[in-house]
């Protein structure tokens, strides 16, 4: 698989992230828990170096818990600090702590001056899809970003007041311009590439043959079919017949097989799943 696709706004939102993160103290970056490796953008990364990062694990209800302290402990080194969260219960007590501890030795460097540290002040980031419009709504508590079913729905800049004494700037999700392929897809498994641009299908086929090498049983307790030695196109034609997506002829509607499965993965309905496994 070969994805080379970068929008001219996600470049100008690439120059526009790097313009603002020289007024911020450290950002916030919104990540899937499913994917925590895939959901982070190398762009960023790069951008963002020289700062603290607080990582937020998000939809960790839609990944293993054991999975995800793991991954929490990981992301928690060099400075920087990984949460777990879910934006659809949204605690904003809980980012404002995370970030006064996270940036507790600058705090503590003020106070030695006598000097009150007036506002602290974060960038907030994320591709697509992660869930980060969701967040930012439920943080301030109003509808200070639009939400939607698919990636790239946030396209401006916002300010938001948290608190009087921490402030955070929102910013479009992006994307890069070339993937590999597990990035690529880890992506599309969990919906941050429009499905539109991609064959389903081919998708669907790879997650199934995934899922098949680390969690077959929720193949097999969700469709009631046969994992054990069978092929991802086999596994697809007896869910296939399992849903009744058939067409005439008895040809196996593997567009509907297609969309079904991913639609139950990327909804919680086979059940907590990492893709990316420490």
């Amino acid at each position: 698989m070969n994805i080379n696709w970068f929008p001219g706004h996600m470049k100008k939102t690439v120059e526009d992230i790097e313009k603002k993160s020289k007024i911020t103290d450290f950002y916030i970056e919104i990540i899937d828990s499913r994917i925590p490796v895939s959901s982070r953008n190398p762009l960023l990364k790069k951008i963002l170096v020289n700062k603290p990062g607080l990582f937020i694990l998000n939809k960790q209800d839609l990944s293993e818990q054991d999975q995800n302290r793991k991954w929490m402990r990981e992301l928690s080194k060099d400075g920087n600090m990984a949460i777990l969260y879910n934006s659809n219960k949204p605690n904003a007590n809980k980012i404002i702590e995370a970030s006064f501890e996270l940036m507790k030795n600058k705090i503590d460097k003020f106070n030695e001056k006598g000097v009150e540290l007036n506002t602290l002040r974060a960038i907030i980031v994320g591709i697509p899809n992660s869930g980060k419009s969701t967040f930012i709504n439920g943080i301030s508590g109003r509808k200070s970003a639009k939400t939607g079913n698919k990636p790239g729905v946030t396209k401006t800049n916002q300010w938001i007041k948290l608190n009087p004494k921490l402030h955070l700037l929102d910013t479009p999700g992006i994307l890069w311009h070339k993937f590999e392929e597990s990035t690529a897809l880890n992506l599309a498994f969990t919906g941050a590439i429009k499905d539109e641009i991609l064959d389903v299908e081919t998708i669907a086929l790879k997650f199934i043959e995934k899922l098949a090498e680390i969690k077959p049983e929720y193949l097999s307790g969700r469709y009631g079919i046969e994992v054990q030695n069978k092929t991802p196109l086999e596994m697809m034609e007896q869910i296939g017949k399992k849903r009744g997506a058939i067409l005439k002829n008895n040809i196996i509607d593997y567009t509907k097989v297609a969309n079904l499965v991913l639609d139950e993965f990327r909804k919680g309905v086979l059940g907590p799943l990492t893709l990316e496994r420490l």
